[in-house]
């Protein structure tokens, strides 16, 4: 019968997986949880502006916006679960309860998840849209609230799993370095899950990437291809190139730190790098609300509404609305389906 350390303290699983555990605070712990807290704060306000925005405004109510502001709450949550984060970490992390530390991780596990599952949702609905030309996804309503469930569900068992026996509280010799009291093969687990679903994202916006570069060569060779179906589709590459890199930069190295750590690997120093990478993937919460909505005019309009509105309370607020001619409309669609929105 295995024999469980449920009584010990997260210091006896620390120095079990003989990770440092300060009692002081040291200036490189000031300087991340300043850090950590500026860009927590930063997520929290942008991403409560998308959310915002997508209320207020009835022509965001289509599949692909509550989609944007599904993932706009699930970086609210990081940004809330990171701020949360850092102020029960440095020399704070020995105060604390097994329960505490459990909670603390699922909230950072569960937020983030929830975040690269909507962003694979997204990628999906933009391939659909892209493909058959269409402005928004016919998507019911119903459809998407179903798929904003089944993302939170899914978030909300990866996170919580550990909690509820995924640990290694009875197997101290299978216990991480990174995070002392989880199970390498949970870490290991979720960090090729997460790479899965960057690998069938980065094949999915590539496959957009192709296909936009191609559309666009064949059309251009036409003399009735319009400027602004062209404006368009270059619009739309760059987007799909910001958002790709972005997603890869932020994320790749914290799954490949996790991955080496539950797969055992004695010389390679992920401590060193646990703080940053995490960092990293905390920042993309940020980059999110600007590359998925920023790049939007109307989106961008509704910011300065809500930030402005003492300015506009005497005036009238009339969003952009773009109006083609009869000539336009003519040449900006084809078989009867009009282009894609290039801003997400």
């Amino acid at each position: 019968m295995k024999h469980c350390f449920y009584n010990e303290t997260v210091g006896f699983f620390y120095n079990n997986s003989r990770k440092e555990l300060t009692t002081y605070w040291r200036t490189k712990d000031v300087l991340v949880v300043a850090l950590g807290l500026t860009v927590s704060v930063i997520v929290l306000l942008t991403n409560l502006l998308v959310i915002t925005a997508i209320i207020i405004n009835r022509r965001f109510h289509y599949p692909i916006y509550y989609l944007l502001g599904n993932l706009a709450a699930a970086d609210l949550f990081a940004g809330i679960a990171y701020m949360f984060l850092m102020f029960h970490t440095g020399p704070r992390t020995a105060e604390l309860s097994l329960k505490t530390w459990f909670i603390r991780q699922s909230l950072l596990d569960t937020s983030l998840t929830a975040s690269v599952v909507n962003l694979l949702a997204i990628a999906v609905e933009r391939h659909q849209t892209v493909f058959t030309m269409q402005l928004h996804s016919k998507m019911s309503n119903q459809r998407v609230m179903i798929l904003i469930f089944c993302i939170w569900v899914t978030a909300l068992l990866l996170g919580l799993i550990p909690s509820y026996g995924w640990h290694c509280l009875c197997a101290l010799e299978k216990c991480s370095s990174m995070a002392p009291l989880y199970s390498r093969s949970y870490l290991t687990f979720w960090a090729i899950s997460n790479l899965v679903i960057f690998l069938i994202m980065v094949v999915v916006y590539t496959h957009i990437f192709i296909y936009v570069k191609r559309k666009m060569t064949r059309m251009s060779k036409h003399t009735s291809f319009h400027p602004r179906y062209k404006e368009t589709m270059i619009s739309l590459v760059k987007t799909v190139t910001i958002i790709l890199s972005a997603f890869v930069i932020c994320w790749t190295p914290g799954q490949v730190v996790l991955l080496l750590d539950g797969l055992g690997c004695k010389s390679c120093n992920v401590l060193a790098v646990e703080k940053y990478v995490l960092l990293l993937a905390e920042i993309n919460s940020l980059i999110n609300a600007i590359v998925y909505s920023y790049r939007d005019n109307e989106m961008r309009s509704t910011f300065w509404r809500i930030l402005c509105f003492v300015c506009y309370r005497n005036s009238k607020y009339t969003p952009t609305v773009v109006k083609l001619n009869t000539t336009d409309r003519r040449t900006l669609s084809q078989n009867g389906h009009f282009t894609v929105d290039s801003s997400i």
